[in-house]
């Protein structure tokens, strides 16, 4: 198939996924829209939302309608490295065997992330950069597509690991969940407690979802669009040349080269859901607030003034 053709096919298959995924999902269509991206650039994405929005629901209705495994991993002050990764154990012939973790799966909710130790972090961060696992000196390759989803609760603070900037920057989104409107909620009530079950049918194979990847990052993209987009990271560092006044008064550090590279992949696949051959600068301006919201740094002035990442990233585009 050429990829002409080929990304007819991904805007027809992206309809049909996003119907398949509302006969569960009632509304938070943004927020399906970025994690969609997320996946198809081959990505992961951080989720900030209260407790109660359907996360771990929205998360497995992805991945059944994807035709992807889905594990859903808990984490708690006391979760060790080993309970997530996996752990050498002695069989019955006195010989050790890997018994794999949780990890390995191709769609991880790491649910509330910041409730676990740095080291536990650590070892979720490693798999998502590297793809892979090693035990015991033997690497162990990860099934792909694989694609984390990790979520954080902005009420509860006292006793958490907030990741720390450099673990943040792996994530090639941040999404935030917000509560759903009233008509939405009066659907979600009709829908929850009733006694009907909606089957979801899986529309793709691991296969496809990387082919499509592949196709993803085929896609050409014109030169001043690269520029517009390193230009918006650049404005976010107060000791750029390219900094307003604005940027030089409210934050403290700015975006590094890894948000210009995520601008420009998920430009490229907001392009093609979209049915276009190459991203343009709107596509890189759709997806600027979820790819910078966790890569800059405010101070104190803005907390004080209630200036907030999203409004500082809308002056800048």
């Amino acid at each position: 198939m050429s990829d002409v053709a080929a990304i007819h096919n991904l805007v027809q298959k992206h309809a049909e996924l996003k119907s398949e995924i509302a006969k569960i999902i009632v509304g938070q269509e943004k927020v399906i829209d970025q994690l969609l991206l997320c996946i198809f650039s081959g990505g992961h994405a951080l989720l900030v939302g209260v407790p109660g929005l359907a996360k771990t629901l929205m998360v497995n209705t992805i991945s059944e309608a994807l035709g992807l495994h889905f594990k859903r991993i808990q984490f708690t002050p006391d979760l060790m490295p080993s309970d997530i990764l996996g752990s050498e154990i002695l069989d019955e012939n006195r010989q050790f065997k890997f018994v794999k973790g949780p990890v390995f799966s191709n769609i991880i909710l790491a649910d509330e992330i910041n409730r676990t130790p740095p080291k536990t972090q650590a070892a979720l961060l490693e798999a998502m950069q590297e793809r892979s696992v090693t035990i015991a000196g033997v690497n162990h390759k990860l099934d792909l597509p694989y694609f984390v989803l990790a979520t954080q609760n902005p009420i509860e603070q006292e006793g958490t690991y907030p990741l720390p900037e450099a673990q943040l920057d792996r994530f090639m989104f941040a999404v935030k969940l917000e509560y759903p409107s009233f008509e939405e909620e009066v659907q979600v009530v009709k829908r929850t407690t009733s006694d009907v079950s909606q089957e979801i049918n899986p529309l793709f194979t691991a296969q496809e979802i990387i082919d499509f990847q592949h196709l993803i990052r085929r896609i050409p993209v014109a030169d001043n669009v690269v520029e517009y987009a390193v230009t918006l990271v650049s404005k976010t560092r107060p000791n750029s040349n390219l900094a307003t006044d604005f940027v030089k008064n409210y934050l403290d550090w700015g975006a590094g080269p890894r948000a210009s590279q995520n601008l420009i992949l998920a430009a490229k696949a907001h392009a093609a859901f979209n049915g276009k051959f190459s991203p343009d600068i709107e596509d890189v301006i759709a997806v600027a607030t979820s790819v910078l919201r966790h890569r800059i740094i405010k101070n104190y002035k803005a907390d004080a003034e209630g200036i907030t990442e999203e409004m500082i990233i809308a002056k800048l585009v």
